[in-house]
């Protein structure tokens, strides 16, 4: 009976040192940071510490094995040179070490099963050195660009698949191909420059791509998703912008954080930032800004969820309100687009046409052109090449004034709205860009 009982408590602590089994090593790198995935049978129990000369990242998993081959994991990183194995410090710790090409701060946490993955162990890698000097090299860019900056943000991505399909699609997929597409159309169109908050498959802090937005002086913001839910009904596209609640507590933290009155204010925040007596002015202006954001992103959404009606179906006629991380910048008007429901199988295949790619980027883009036409930001070249205001004098006709502007009589009648071609001396008229 007693080597029984000692059997089965071998047995058991056996099986407790082994209790973990790391399954695989993912790695997706991003141009400033790089993340590595754990996957684990259990959740994992670890300890890490930092080596230099050279550096490395060692990491001891407790009562953990296997029998991944970890030798080519790393080829296609940057940051990370090899992950291997190492001597472990006590018997049953799995020790599991990254050797870097550069310094990068790690930050570890563990992540419970979401569906397609188990438990993870998560590891970021911050390149915090060029990661500063990349934001400073933009932040102090102050002079005004000449093209209307439109920043668009394909979601999830890397560790984040999104919302998954039933045919097994990740929306992180789709939403780049879409953003990409989106890019190419507003690059093409004089006067506008796209830049992207991600440009491959990698995660992106929900914070972080604000943030980019604001580095690269964006004057929107576009943030590309699929939708999804429990049955596959539901279908159609929608564009939602920020809640006033949502935007009310954006207000509040960012009063507090006094470092950002002068990012947001510009010069005036280096004036009155230091003075208790003008707070109040701080808070005013920022109020303003954000009102100002809000109404223009209201009327964004408008005009894309017009274009986007002409290609596909709508879910939400109207633009939708709700408290979504990336669109709480106070000073950039901001856009979330849900090109469609993943979760309809209908919706999925077309989700994954390139052609549909395209008529859903063209629809969006064309929304984004005709709001900007109409209110372009002082000092871009859209300002310039906005429409011209003339004032009809004696002997004018509209086929004189049309000569004059290189036009033709219909584009002066419609943009007029003009219900005959008779004019009246005084009388002002809109003159469409040629």
């Amino acid at each position: 009976m007693t080597r029984f009982i000692i059997f089965i408590c071998l047995l058991f602590c056996s099986l407790q040192v082994a209790a973990n089994k790391l399954e695989s090593v993912r790695i997706w790198d991003a141009p400033q940071s790089t993340r590595v995935v754990f996957d684990l049978s259990s959740a994992p129990d670890y300890s890490y510490f930092v080596l230099t000369n050279p550096q490395r990242l060692v990491i001891d998993l407790k009562q953990a094995s296997t029998n991944v081959k970890l030798a080519d994991i790393a080829k296609e990183s940057k940051l990370i040179k090899k992950v291997r194995i190492s001597s472990p410090p006590k018997k049953g710790t799995l020790r599991v070490v990254l050797d870097l090409n550069s310094p990068a701060k790690p930050n570890l946490f563990a992540l419970t099963p979401t569906a397609p993955y188990g438990n993870r162990l998560v590891v970021d890698l911050d390149n915090s050195a060029s990661k500063s000097a990349a934001v400073q090299s933009v932040v102090h860019t102050s002079k005004r660009s000449t093209d209307v900056i439109v920043a668009i943000d394909a979601g999830h991505g890397g560790e984040d698949p999104g919302s998954i399909g039933p045919k097994g699609t990740y929306e992180k997929k789709i939403v780049l191909e879409i953003s990409k597409r989106l890019a190419r159309e507003i690059n093409k169109t004089p006067g506008m420059k796209a830049v992207m908050t991600r440009t491959g498959d990698y995660f992106v802090n929900l914070n972080q791509r604000s943030e980019l937005a604001r580095n690269s002086r964006a004057d929107l913001l576009i943030s590309i998703h699929a939708d999804a839910f429990t049955s596959p009904q539901p279908n159609g596209a929608s564009v939602w912008v920020l809640s006033k609640r949502r935007a009310n507590t954006e207000i509040g933290r960012v009063f507090e954080d006094k470092e950002k009155h002068s990012e947001l204010l510009g010069g005036v925040g280096d004036i009155i930032q230091n003075s208790d007596s003008e707070q109040y002015l701080v808070m005013t202006l920022i109020d303003m800004s954000m009102d100002h954001s809000l109404a223009e992103s209201h009327h964004i959404a408008s005009d894309v969820l017009s274009g986007l009606g002409k290609v596909t179906k709508l879910h939400k006629s109207k633009p939708e309100h709700a408290s979504f991380a990336v669109l709480k910048s106070t000073d950039i008007p901001s856009i979330l687009v849900e090109t469609g429901f993943i979760s309809n199988p209908r919706e999925e295949g077309l989700l994954l046409n390139g052609n549909h790619q395209q008529k859903l980027a063209n629809a969006i883009h064309k929304g984004v052109l005709k709001y900007f036409a109409a209110n372009p930001p002082s000092g871009t070249l859209l300002a310039k090449q906005s429409n011209t205001k003339h004032t009809v004098r004696s002997g004018e006709s509209l086929s004189v004034i049309a000569q004059r502007y290189k036009v033709s009589i219909a584009s002066i009648r419609k943009t007029n709205n003009l219900k005959s071609d008779v004019l009246r001396i005084g009388q002002k008229l809109v003159i469409p860009r040629a």
